[in-house]
Parts: C-alpha cells; structure tokens; sequence
C-alpha cells in the first residue's frame, strides 16, 4: 500500500486547520490592516493567532511577528541582528548540521564583512560542547542552533547554548521548525526562534520569528512595516491557519507525542533488513528516523515504490546535493523515515516490509 513518511519535509493539514481557515480565504477578506469593520474583522483573527502561536512558546503576543515561513524568519534574525550589530561585535556561531537556510544566510552575512564559526558535532548528531565554549568570545554578536534537527530528529541542548550565549553578551537565535509543537519550547530562554506553520499541521507559506521584547532588528523587507519592521499584507487565512495548528499541537503534544514514539518502535521492529540509527545515541524527536542500510540509499529510495521516504531534506533533495547533515556526523548517507498525526500502522508496516524485501533484492542482485 502506499505511505507517506516524509513528515520532516511536510505535514498534512489537519482538517481541523483547513476548516478554521476556510472564512478568511472568500466571504471575510478584508485586509487586516485597513481602518474599517472588514479590516478589523481580519486584524481580530490575526490577533487572536499570534495569540495561540505566543501561548506555545510561552510569551506576549507582541513578540511575536508573522513571516512567509521559517526560511525568511531565520533569515530576518540572522540579518536582522547582524547589521544592527555594533563594530565590537560581528562574529555569528552556528552548527555543521543546522539548515541550510541558518548556514547560507550566514555565509552571506560572512560576505560583508561579519566573522563565522560552525561548530562540528559528533557522531551522535549533538554539538561539540567544548569547541562550541571555546568558540563563544566577546565578538560573538549571534550564537544560532536548531532544536530538532530535520534530519534525523537529533535533540540539541538549546537551553543549555542560550546560557552560553548570554555568558558572553550574545544573543541566541533557536530554529525550532521541526521542534515548535512536537516539543515544550517554553523554557528555552532563547531571545530569537523562528517556526513553520506546515511542519505542525499548518499550511504553507507562513511562519513566524519570536523576538524577545527588546530587540531591535534591521528590517529585511521594507515597506509599511506592518509587524513592526516586517512589511507586507498578512493574509488572515494563513496566520488563522498557524494559529489554529499551533493551538492544536499544544493541546495534542503528549498524545502525538506517544503515538510517533510507539510507530518508531513498530518500524524498527518490523525491518528484516540490518541498519543503523544515525543520531540513534543521542536525544531524538521519534518521529525522525534516519536510517543507514547495507545498501546504497539512493538505490532503495527508488526500489520502495510507493513509499515517500526521502535520502535528506528536501531543500538537499531538490538540489541533488548529498546530506551535508550526515556528512558532518560521518555518515556517508541515509534514508529519512518520517511520521506523524496521521501515520497509521498499517503505513509503518507496508514500509518495513518494502524495506526489507527492497533491501534483499538489491543484497542479492551485488553478490
């Protein structure tokens, strides 16, 4: 049967999303910044989202600005924090696993002048602890690592970073894409987080950047700086829709929780095939498996028919570039299992049997 289990690259939306969403995409589409009952209509239903997205994180609403995704909210962060950095400061500190929307915009940021430290991690997927002490002088102005890595579902110690970060006078930006409503993010004391609304249920094409009250960043869209220096027309549906994902995925976080946790086992005990958990050591998200077989994976990505899996993120996939995730692990390559909400047994199991039988064939046709 076919399976879906690429939840890492997206989510379904969950009917309960597409239902709260579906008045402001016809009958209510008013411009929620406009000064009359339309607008204000819209700007309520935006309120009360930014509201429901806060709650998750544990903070005011007004820290809390709508994007069109992860990608520009790590990139307003990064950005946004290292113009307005003063000369004394101009160095960011990042991790080799990070995605390539964190690594790329600081890479840029190299470009113009600022300093870059990536900081290695071990087989295990987690940081490099005392490379990452040493790293973190009084020139660092940014400090930025992933919650949950999109990967293989490896945990990093935010928390445990931020208080570095701050130690030495630093901000601390957190990606919490794969980690915003699967794991409690409340207590992280991260100043920045960027999030995606179609990680968690949520549609795409929005997202949302966390700034602890305070911070002054450089805008990077300019215009009529509609969520105070982000400018552009918000469309309610998709912030109703991030809201309403976010409010769900609190209420559901243990139970979702349990659930990809026990599917996790099942897949694992349901492959005939031998593997490895890459990150298998470390603290993971259960719902990220990424898998290396005795046989080469992009072979059996294309003998499992039928089964979305994938060999990294998507962003690599569509690039055809290998895993730079894996590479900086010393893993050669993987394959990514990813599941969630909706994922039934019976999906976990036409996968491990295709796996299996898939993973004997290609054993058999190289003796």
């Amino acid at each position: 049967m076919p399976a879906y289990l690429d939840y890492a690259a997206t989510t379904p939306v969950d009917p309960a999303v597409v239902a709260a969403m579906a008045p402001w995409t016809a009958e209510r589409f008013g411009n929620p910044h406009s000064p009359h009952r339309w607008g204000y209509a819209a700007d309520a239903a935006v309120a009360v989202a930014r509201a429901q997205v806060a709650a998750v994180i544990g903070v005011a609403p007004d820290t809390v600005a709508f994007t069109a995704g992860a990608t520009e909210a790590v990139n307003w962060a990064l950005k946004g924090v290292m113009l307005a950095a003063g000369p004394a400061r101009r160095r960011v500190v990042t991790l080799a696993t990070e995605h390539s929307c964190v690594l790329e915009t600081a890479r840029w940021l190299e470009t113009i002048g600022c300093g870059l430290t990536v900081i290695g991690v071990g087989r295990d997927g987690l940081v490099d602890r005392a490379a990452l002490t040493a790293a973190i002088g009084p020139d660092v102005a940014l400090v930025s690592a992933m919650l949950v890595n999109n990967e293989t579902g490896v945990i990093q110690p935010v928390a445990e970073i931020a208080v570095l970060a701050h130690a030495a006078g630093a901000l601390m930006h957190c990606d919490a894409a794969q980690g915003f409503g699967k794991v409690d993010v409340s207590g992280l004391g991260v100043d920045l987080m960027s999030i995606s609304g179609h990680k968690i249920y949520g549609p795409k094409g929005v997202g949302a950047l966390y700034r602890r009250a305070g911070i002054d960043l450089v805008p990077l869209l300019h215009g009529g700086g509609q969520e105070d220096g982000r400018s552009g027309t918000l469309s309610p549906a998709l912030c109703v829709g991030l809201g309403t994902a976010a409010m769900i995925a609190a209420e559901r976080m243990a139970a979702d929780a349990d659930h990809v946790a026990g599917l996790s086992v099942r897949l694992h005990d349901g492959l005939g095939a031998p593997f490895i958990v890459n990150g298998g050591d470390a603290p993971r998200w259960p719902g990220i498996a990424n898998l290396t077989f005795d046989v080469e994976a992009t072979r059996l990505l294309a003998a499992v028919r039928g089964i979305a899996v994938s060999t990294g993120s998507a962003c690599a996939s569509a690039s055809g570039q290998p895993s730079h995730v894996l590479a900086a692990m010393g893993v050669a390559a993987g394959m990514r299992i990813s599941f969630g909400r909706f994922t039934t047994v019976a999906e976990i199991d036409a996968a491990a049997a295709a796996l299996t039988a898939a993973a004997a064939r290609l054993t058999r046709q190289a003796a």
